[in-house]
């Protein structure tokens, strides 16, 4: 009974972290670019009480033996980046990335990496994110410009009233052997980490690259029926798990009143 307690304990840890799990991911069901995550589980420790293959006394074999488990533990919250829908803005400066890869930004002299391509244009004129880490390449659109366009295959230019083109820049991407293993740093933003592998670098469409949609935005992946159905899932497991708990509690109740 004692061993019941801690493994209902588990159980009820354990959903309570995919609850959070579940809640974050619907709360940036509109967050652009946000890629949800994924609870991963495993069975702890099992205490063996009676070995598999144990001989008996007759000379035979116990088949299967008495093993009991201990409960469970989470052993990741996993980012899945599949792709998002993507919806038009007609905002020249959105950029959606339409397959795999990142656009990279700078923030305090780091390299950021970034699903989210709703850029804008800071005093300077450089292409910046909402919070004002400047895109890389950097690009800077010229006094005079009006019009910017961006092809599929990442070049950006930048043109006059009358056509003429003032600047160009090839915008590339970066992706990873292991995208699952970079770091969330919040404000939609990835970091490099010694899981994910080394940055690979190339242009829109090559390599294994997505291509550039101009003026369309790459919402969340969050499917909200799902996660509400993970979340009646998760509601009912929390309670069988606290039920074992109770059924377990009473159980050492009527131990402790037992007389002679």
């Amino acid at each position: 009974m004692i061993r019941s307690l801690f493994s209902g304990r588990t159980g009820m840890t354990g959903q309570q972290l995919q609850l959070d799990t579940i809640a974050n991911n619907l709360a940036n069901v509109n967050t652009a670019g946000f890629k949800k995550s994924r609870t991963q589980f495993e069975d702890l420790y099992y205490q063996e009480i009676r070995a598999m293959g144990t001989q008996t006394a007759d000379g035979g074999r116990v088949p299967s033996g008495i093993q009991v488990g201990l409960g469970v533990r989470p052993t990741s919250v996993q980012k899945i980046f599949t792709q998002g829908s993507v919806v038009e803005t007609g905002n020249d400066l959105d950029l959606a990335i339409e397959g795999g890869g990142f656009f990279k930004v700078v923030r305090d002299g780091l390299d950021y990496f970034t699903r989210a391509g709703a850029f804008s244009l800071d005093a300077d004129g450089n292409m910046v994110t909402q919070n004002g880490d400047r895109l890389q390449p950097e690009f800077t659109v010229p006094a005079g410009a009006v019009k910017i366009d961006v092809n599929s295959s990442g070049l950006i230019t930048a043109k006059d009233a009358q056509q003429q083109v003032l600047a160009t820049v090839q915008l590339t991407l970066t992706n990873f052997i292991n995208p699952g293993g970079l770091r969330s740093t919040g404000s939609n933003l990835f970091q490099e980490t010694t899981a994910s592998g080394t940055p690979i670098e190339a242009n829109p469409g090559s390599e294994g690259m997505g291509t550039i949609q101009q003026r369309f935005s790459e919402v969340s992946n969050v499917d909200v029926t799902e996660e509400l159905v993970n979340m009646i899932i998760t509601q009912r497991a929390y309670e069988v798990n606290s039920k074992s708990v109770t059924t377990a509690d009473k159980l050492l109740e009527v131990a402790n009143t037992l007389v002679r």
